[in-house]
């Protein structure tokens, strides 16, 4: 599954990550990149191949021994974005950062971006994305293995309607956890917008997507955008993609 991943995250990058940094970023070669929630990394070989100085900080310390082997010209580093200590740990400044589907998972959000801030040259990149907290699978539902897995805005039901369906439906014991773990934890676009005001970032570019360009990839979904208009960009985009510049 590992090298599943990993083969995904370089298509994906070559096909989507380089193209849109192209368009907005040049020269892109030979910059200082750091990922954060690298994964297994392939994201990471691909700006290696074009001689940038990559670093990639991964909480998962199975996957950050996977994105080690695969990428020996990385530094990987196993740790936590919001740790006070990261900052000194990394011990580095970046040309670019890049946290794609990682920000709804963390718990501190304010203490992440702001550890971001500080690892950020001025005038580097900022490259965020994630699925907004209200929108149809927020709640990662597709983790199931019955018909619950494809149904959506479920992460919003009571915790007892979920448990009722689930045992009817016999889907994984953690299901309920899980996604109801993962709305908890999830990124309204409204509040990310407010968290990220104190810092001095100019908006570069900012997408609103029905299908991602990931579903492309994964599911022959075509490409499409949606409006931002307040009820539909929280609660029918699947996601929200934000390139932003430090002043």
């Amino acid at each position: 599954m590992a090298e599943k991943h990993f083969l995904e995250q370089i298509k994906y990058t070559k096909e989507f990550i380089i193209p849109y940094l192209k368009e907005h970023i040049s020269p892109l070669e030979n910059m200082n990149v750091l990922e954060i929630g690298c994964a297994e990394a392939g994201l990471l070989s691909v700006f290696n191949e074009m001689e940038c100085k990559t670093t990639g900080i991964e909480i998962s310390p199975h996957r950050a021994q996977f994105a080690r082997e695969k990428n020996v010209k990385s530094k990987i580093i196993e740790g936590d974005i919001t740790n006070n200590e990261i900052v000194s740990i990394i011990n580095n400044k970046f040309d670019l950062i890049i946290m794609r589907e990682v920000i709804e998972h963390i718990h501190n959000k304010e203490n992440a971006l702001a550890n971001i801030e500080k690892l950020l040259n001025k005038d580097g990149y900022l490259f965020i994305s994630f699925p907004p907290r209200y929108s149809p699978f927020a709640g990662h539902q597709q983790i199931g293995r019955t018909k619950l897995s494809k149904i959506p805005y479920l992460h919003l039901l009571h915790v007892k309607a979920l448990k009722y369906f689930t045992k009817r439906m016999n889907e994984r014991d953690d299901f309920v956890e899980e996604i109801k773990l993962n709305f908890a934890t999830g990124m309204a676009i409204k509040r990310f917008e407010k968290l990220i005001t104190p810092f001095n970032y100019k908006v570069i570019k900012k997408d609103l997507y029905l299908f991602r360009p990931i579903y492309s990839q994964r599911y022959g979904l075509p490409i499409v955008k949606v409006p931002e208009i307040p009820l539909i960009k929280e609660t029918i985009s699947f996601g929200y993609e934000i390139l932003l510049k430090k002043s």
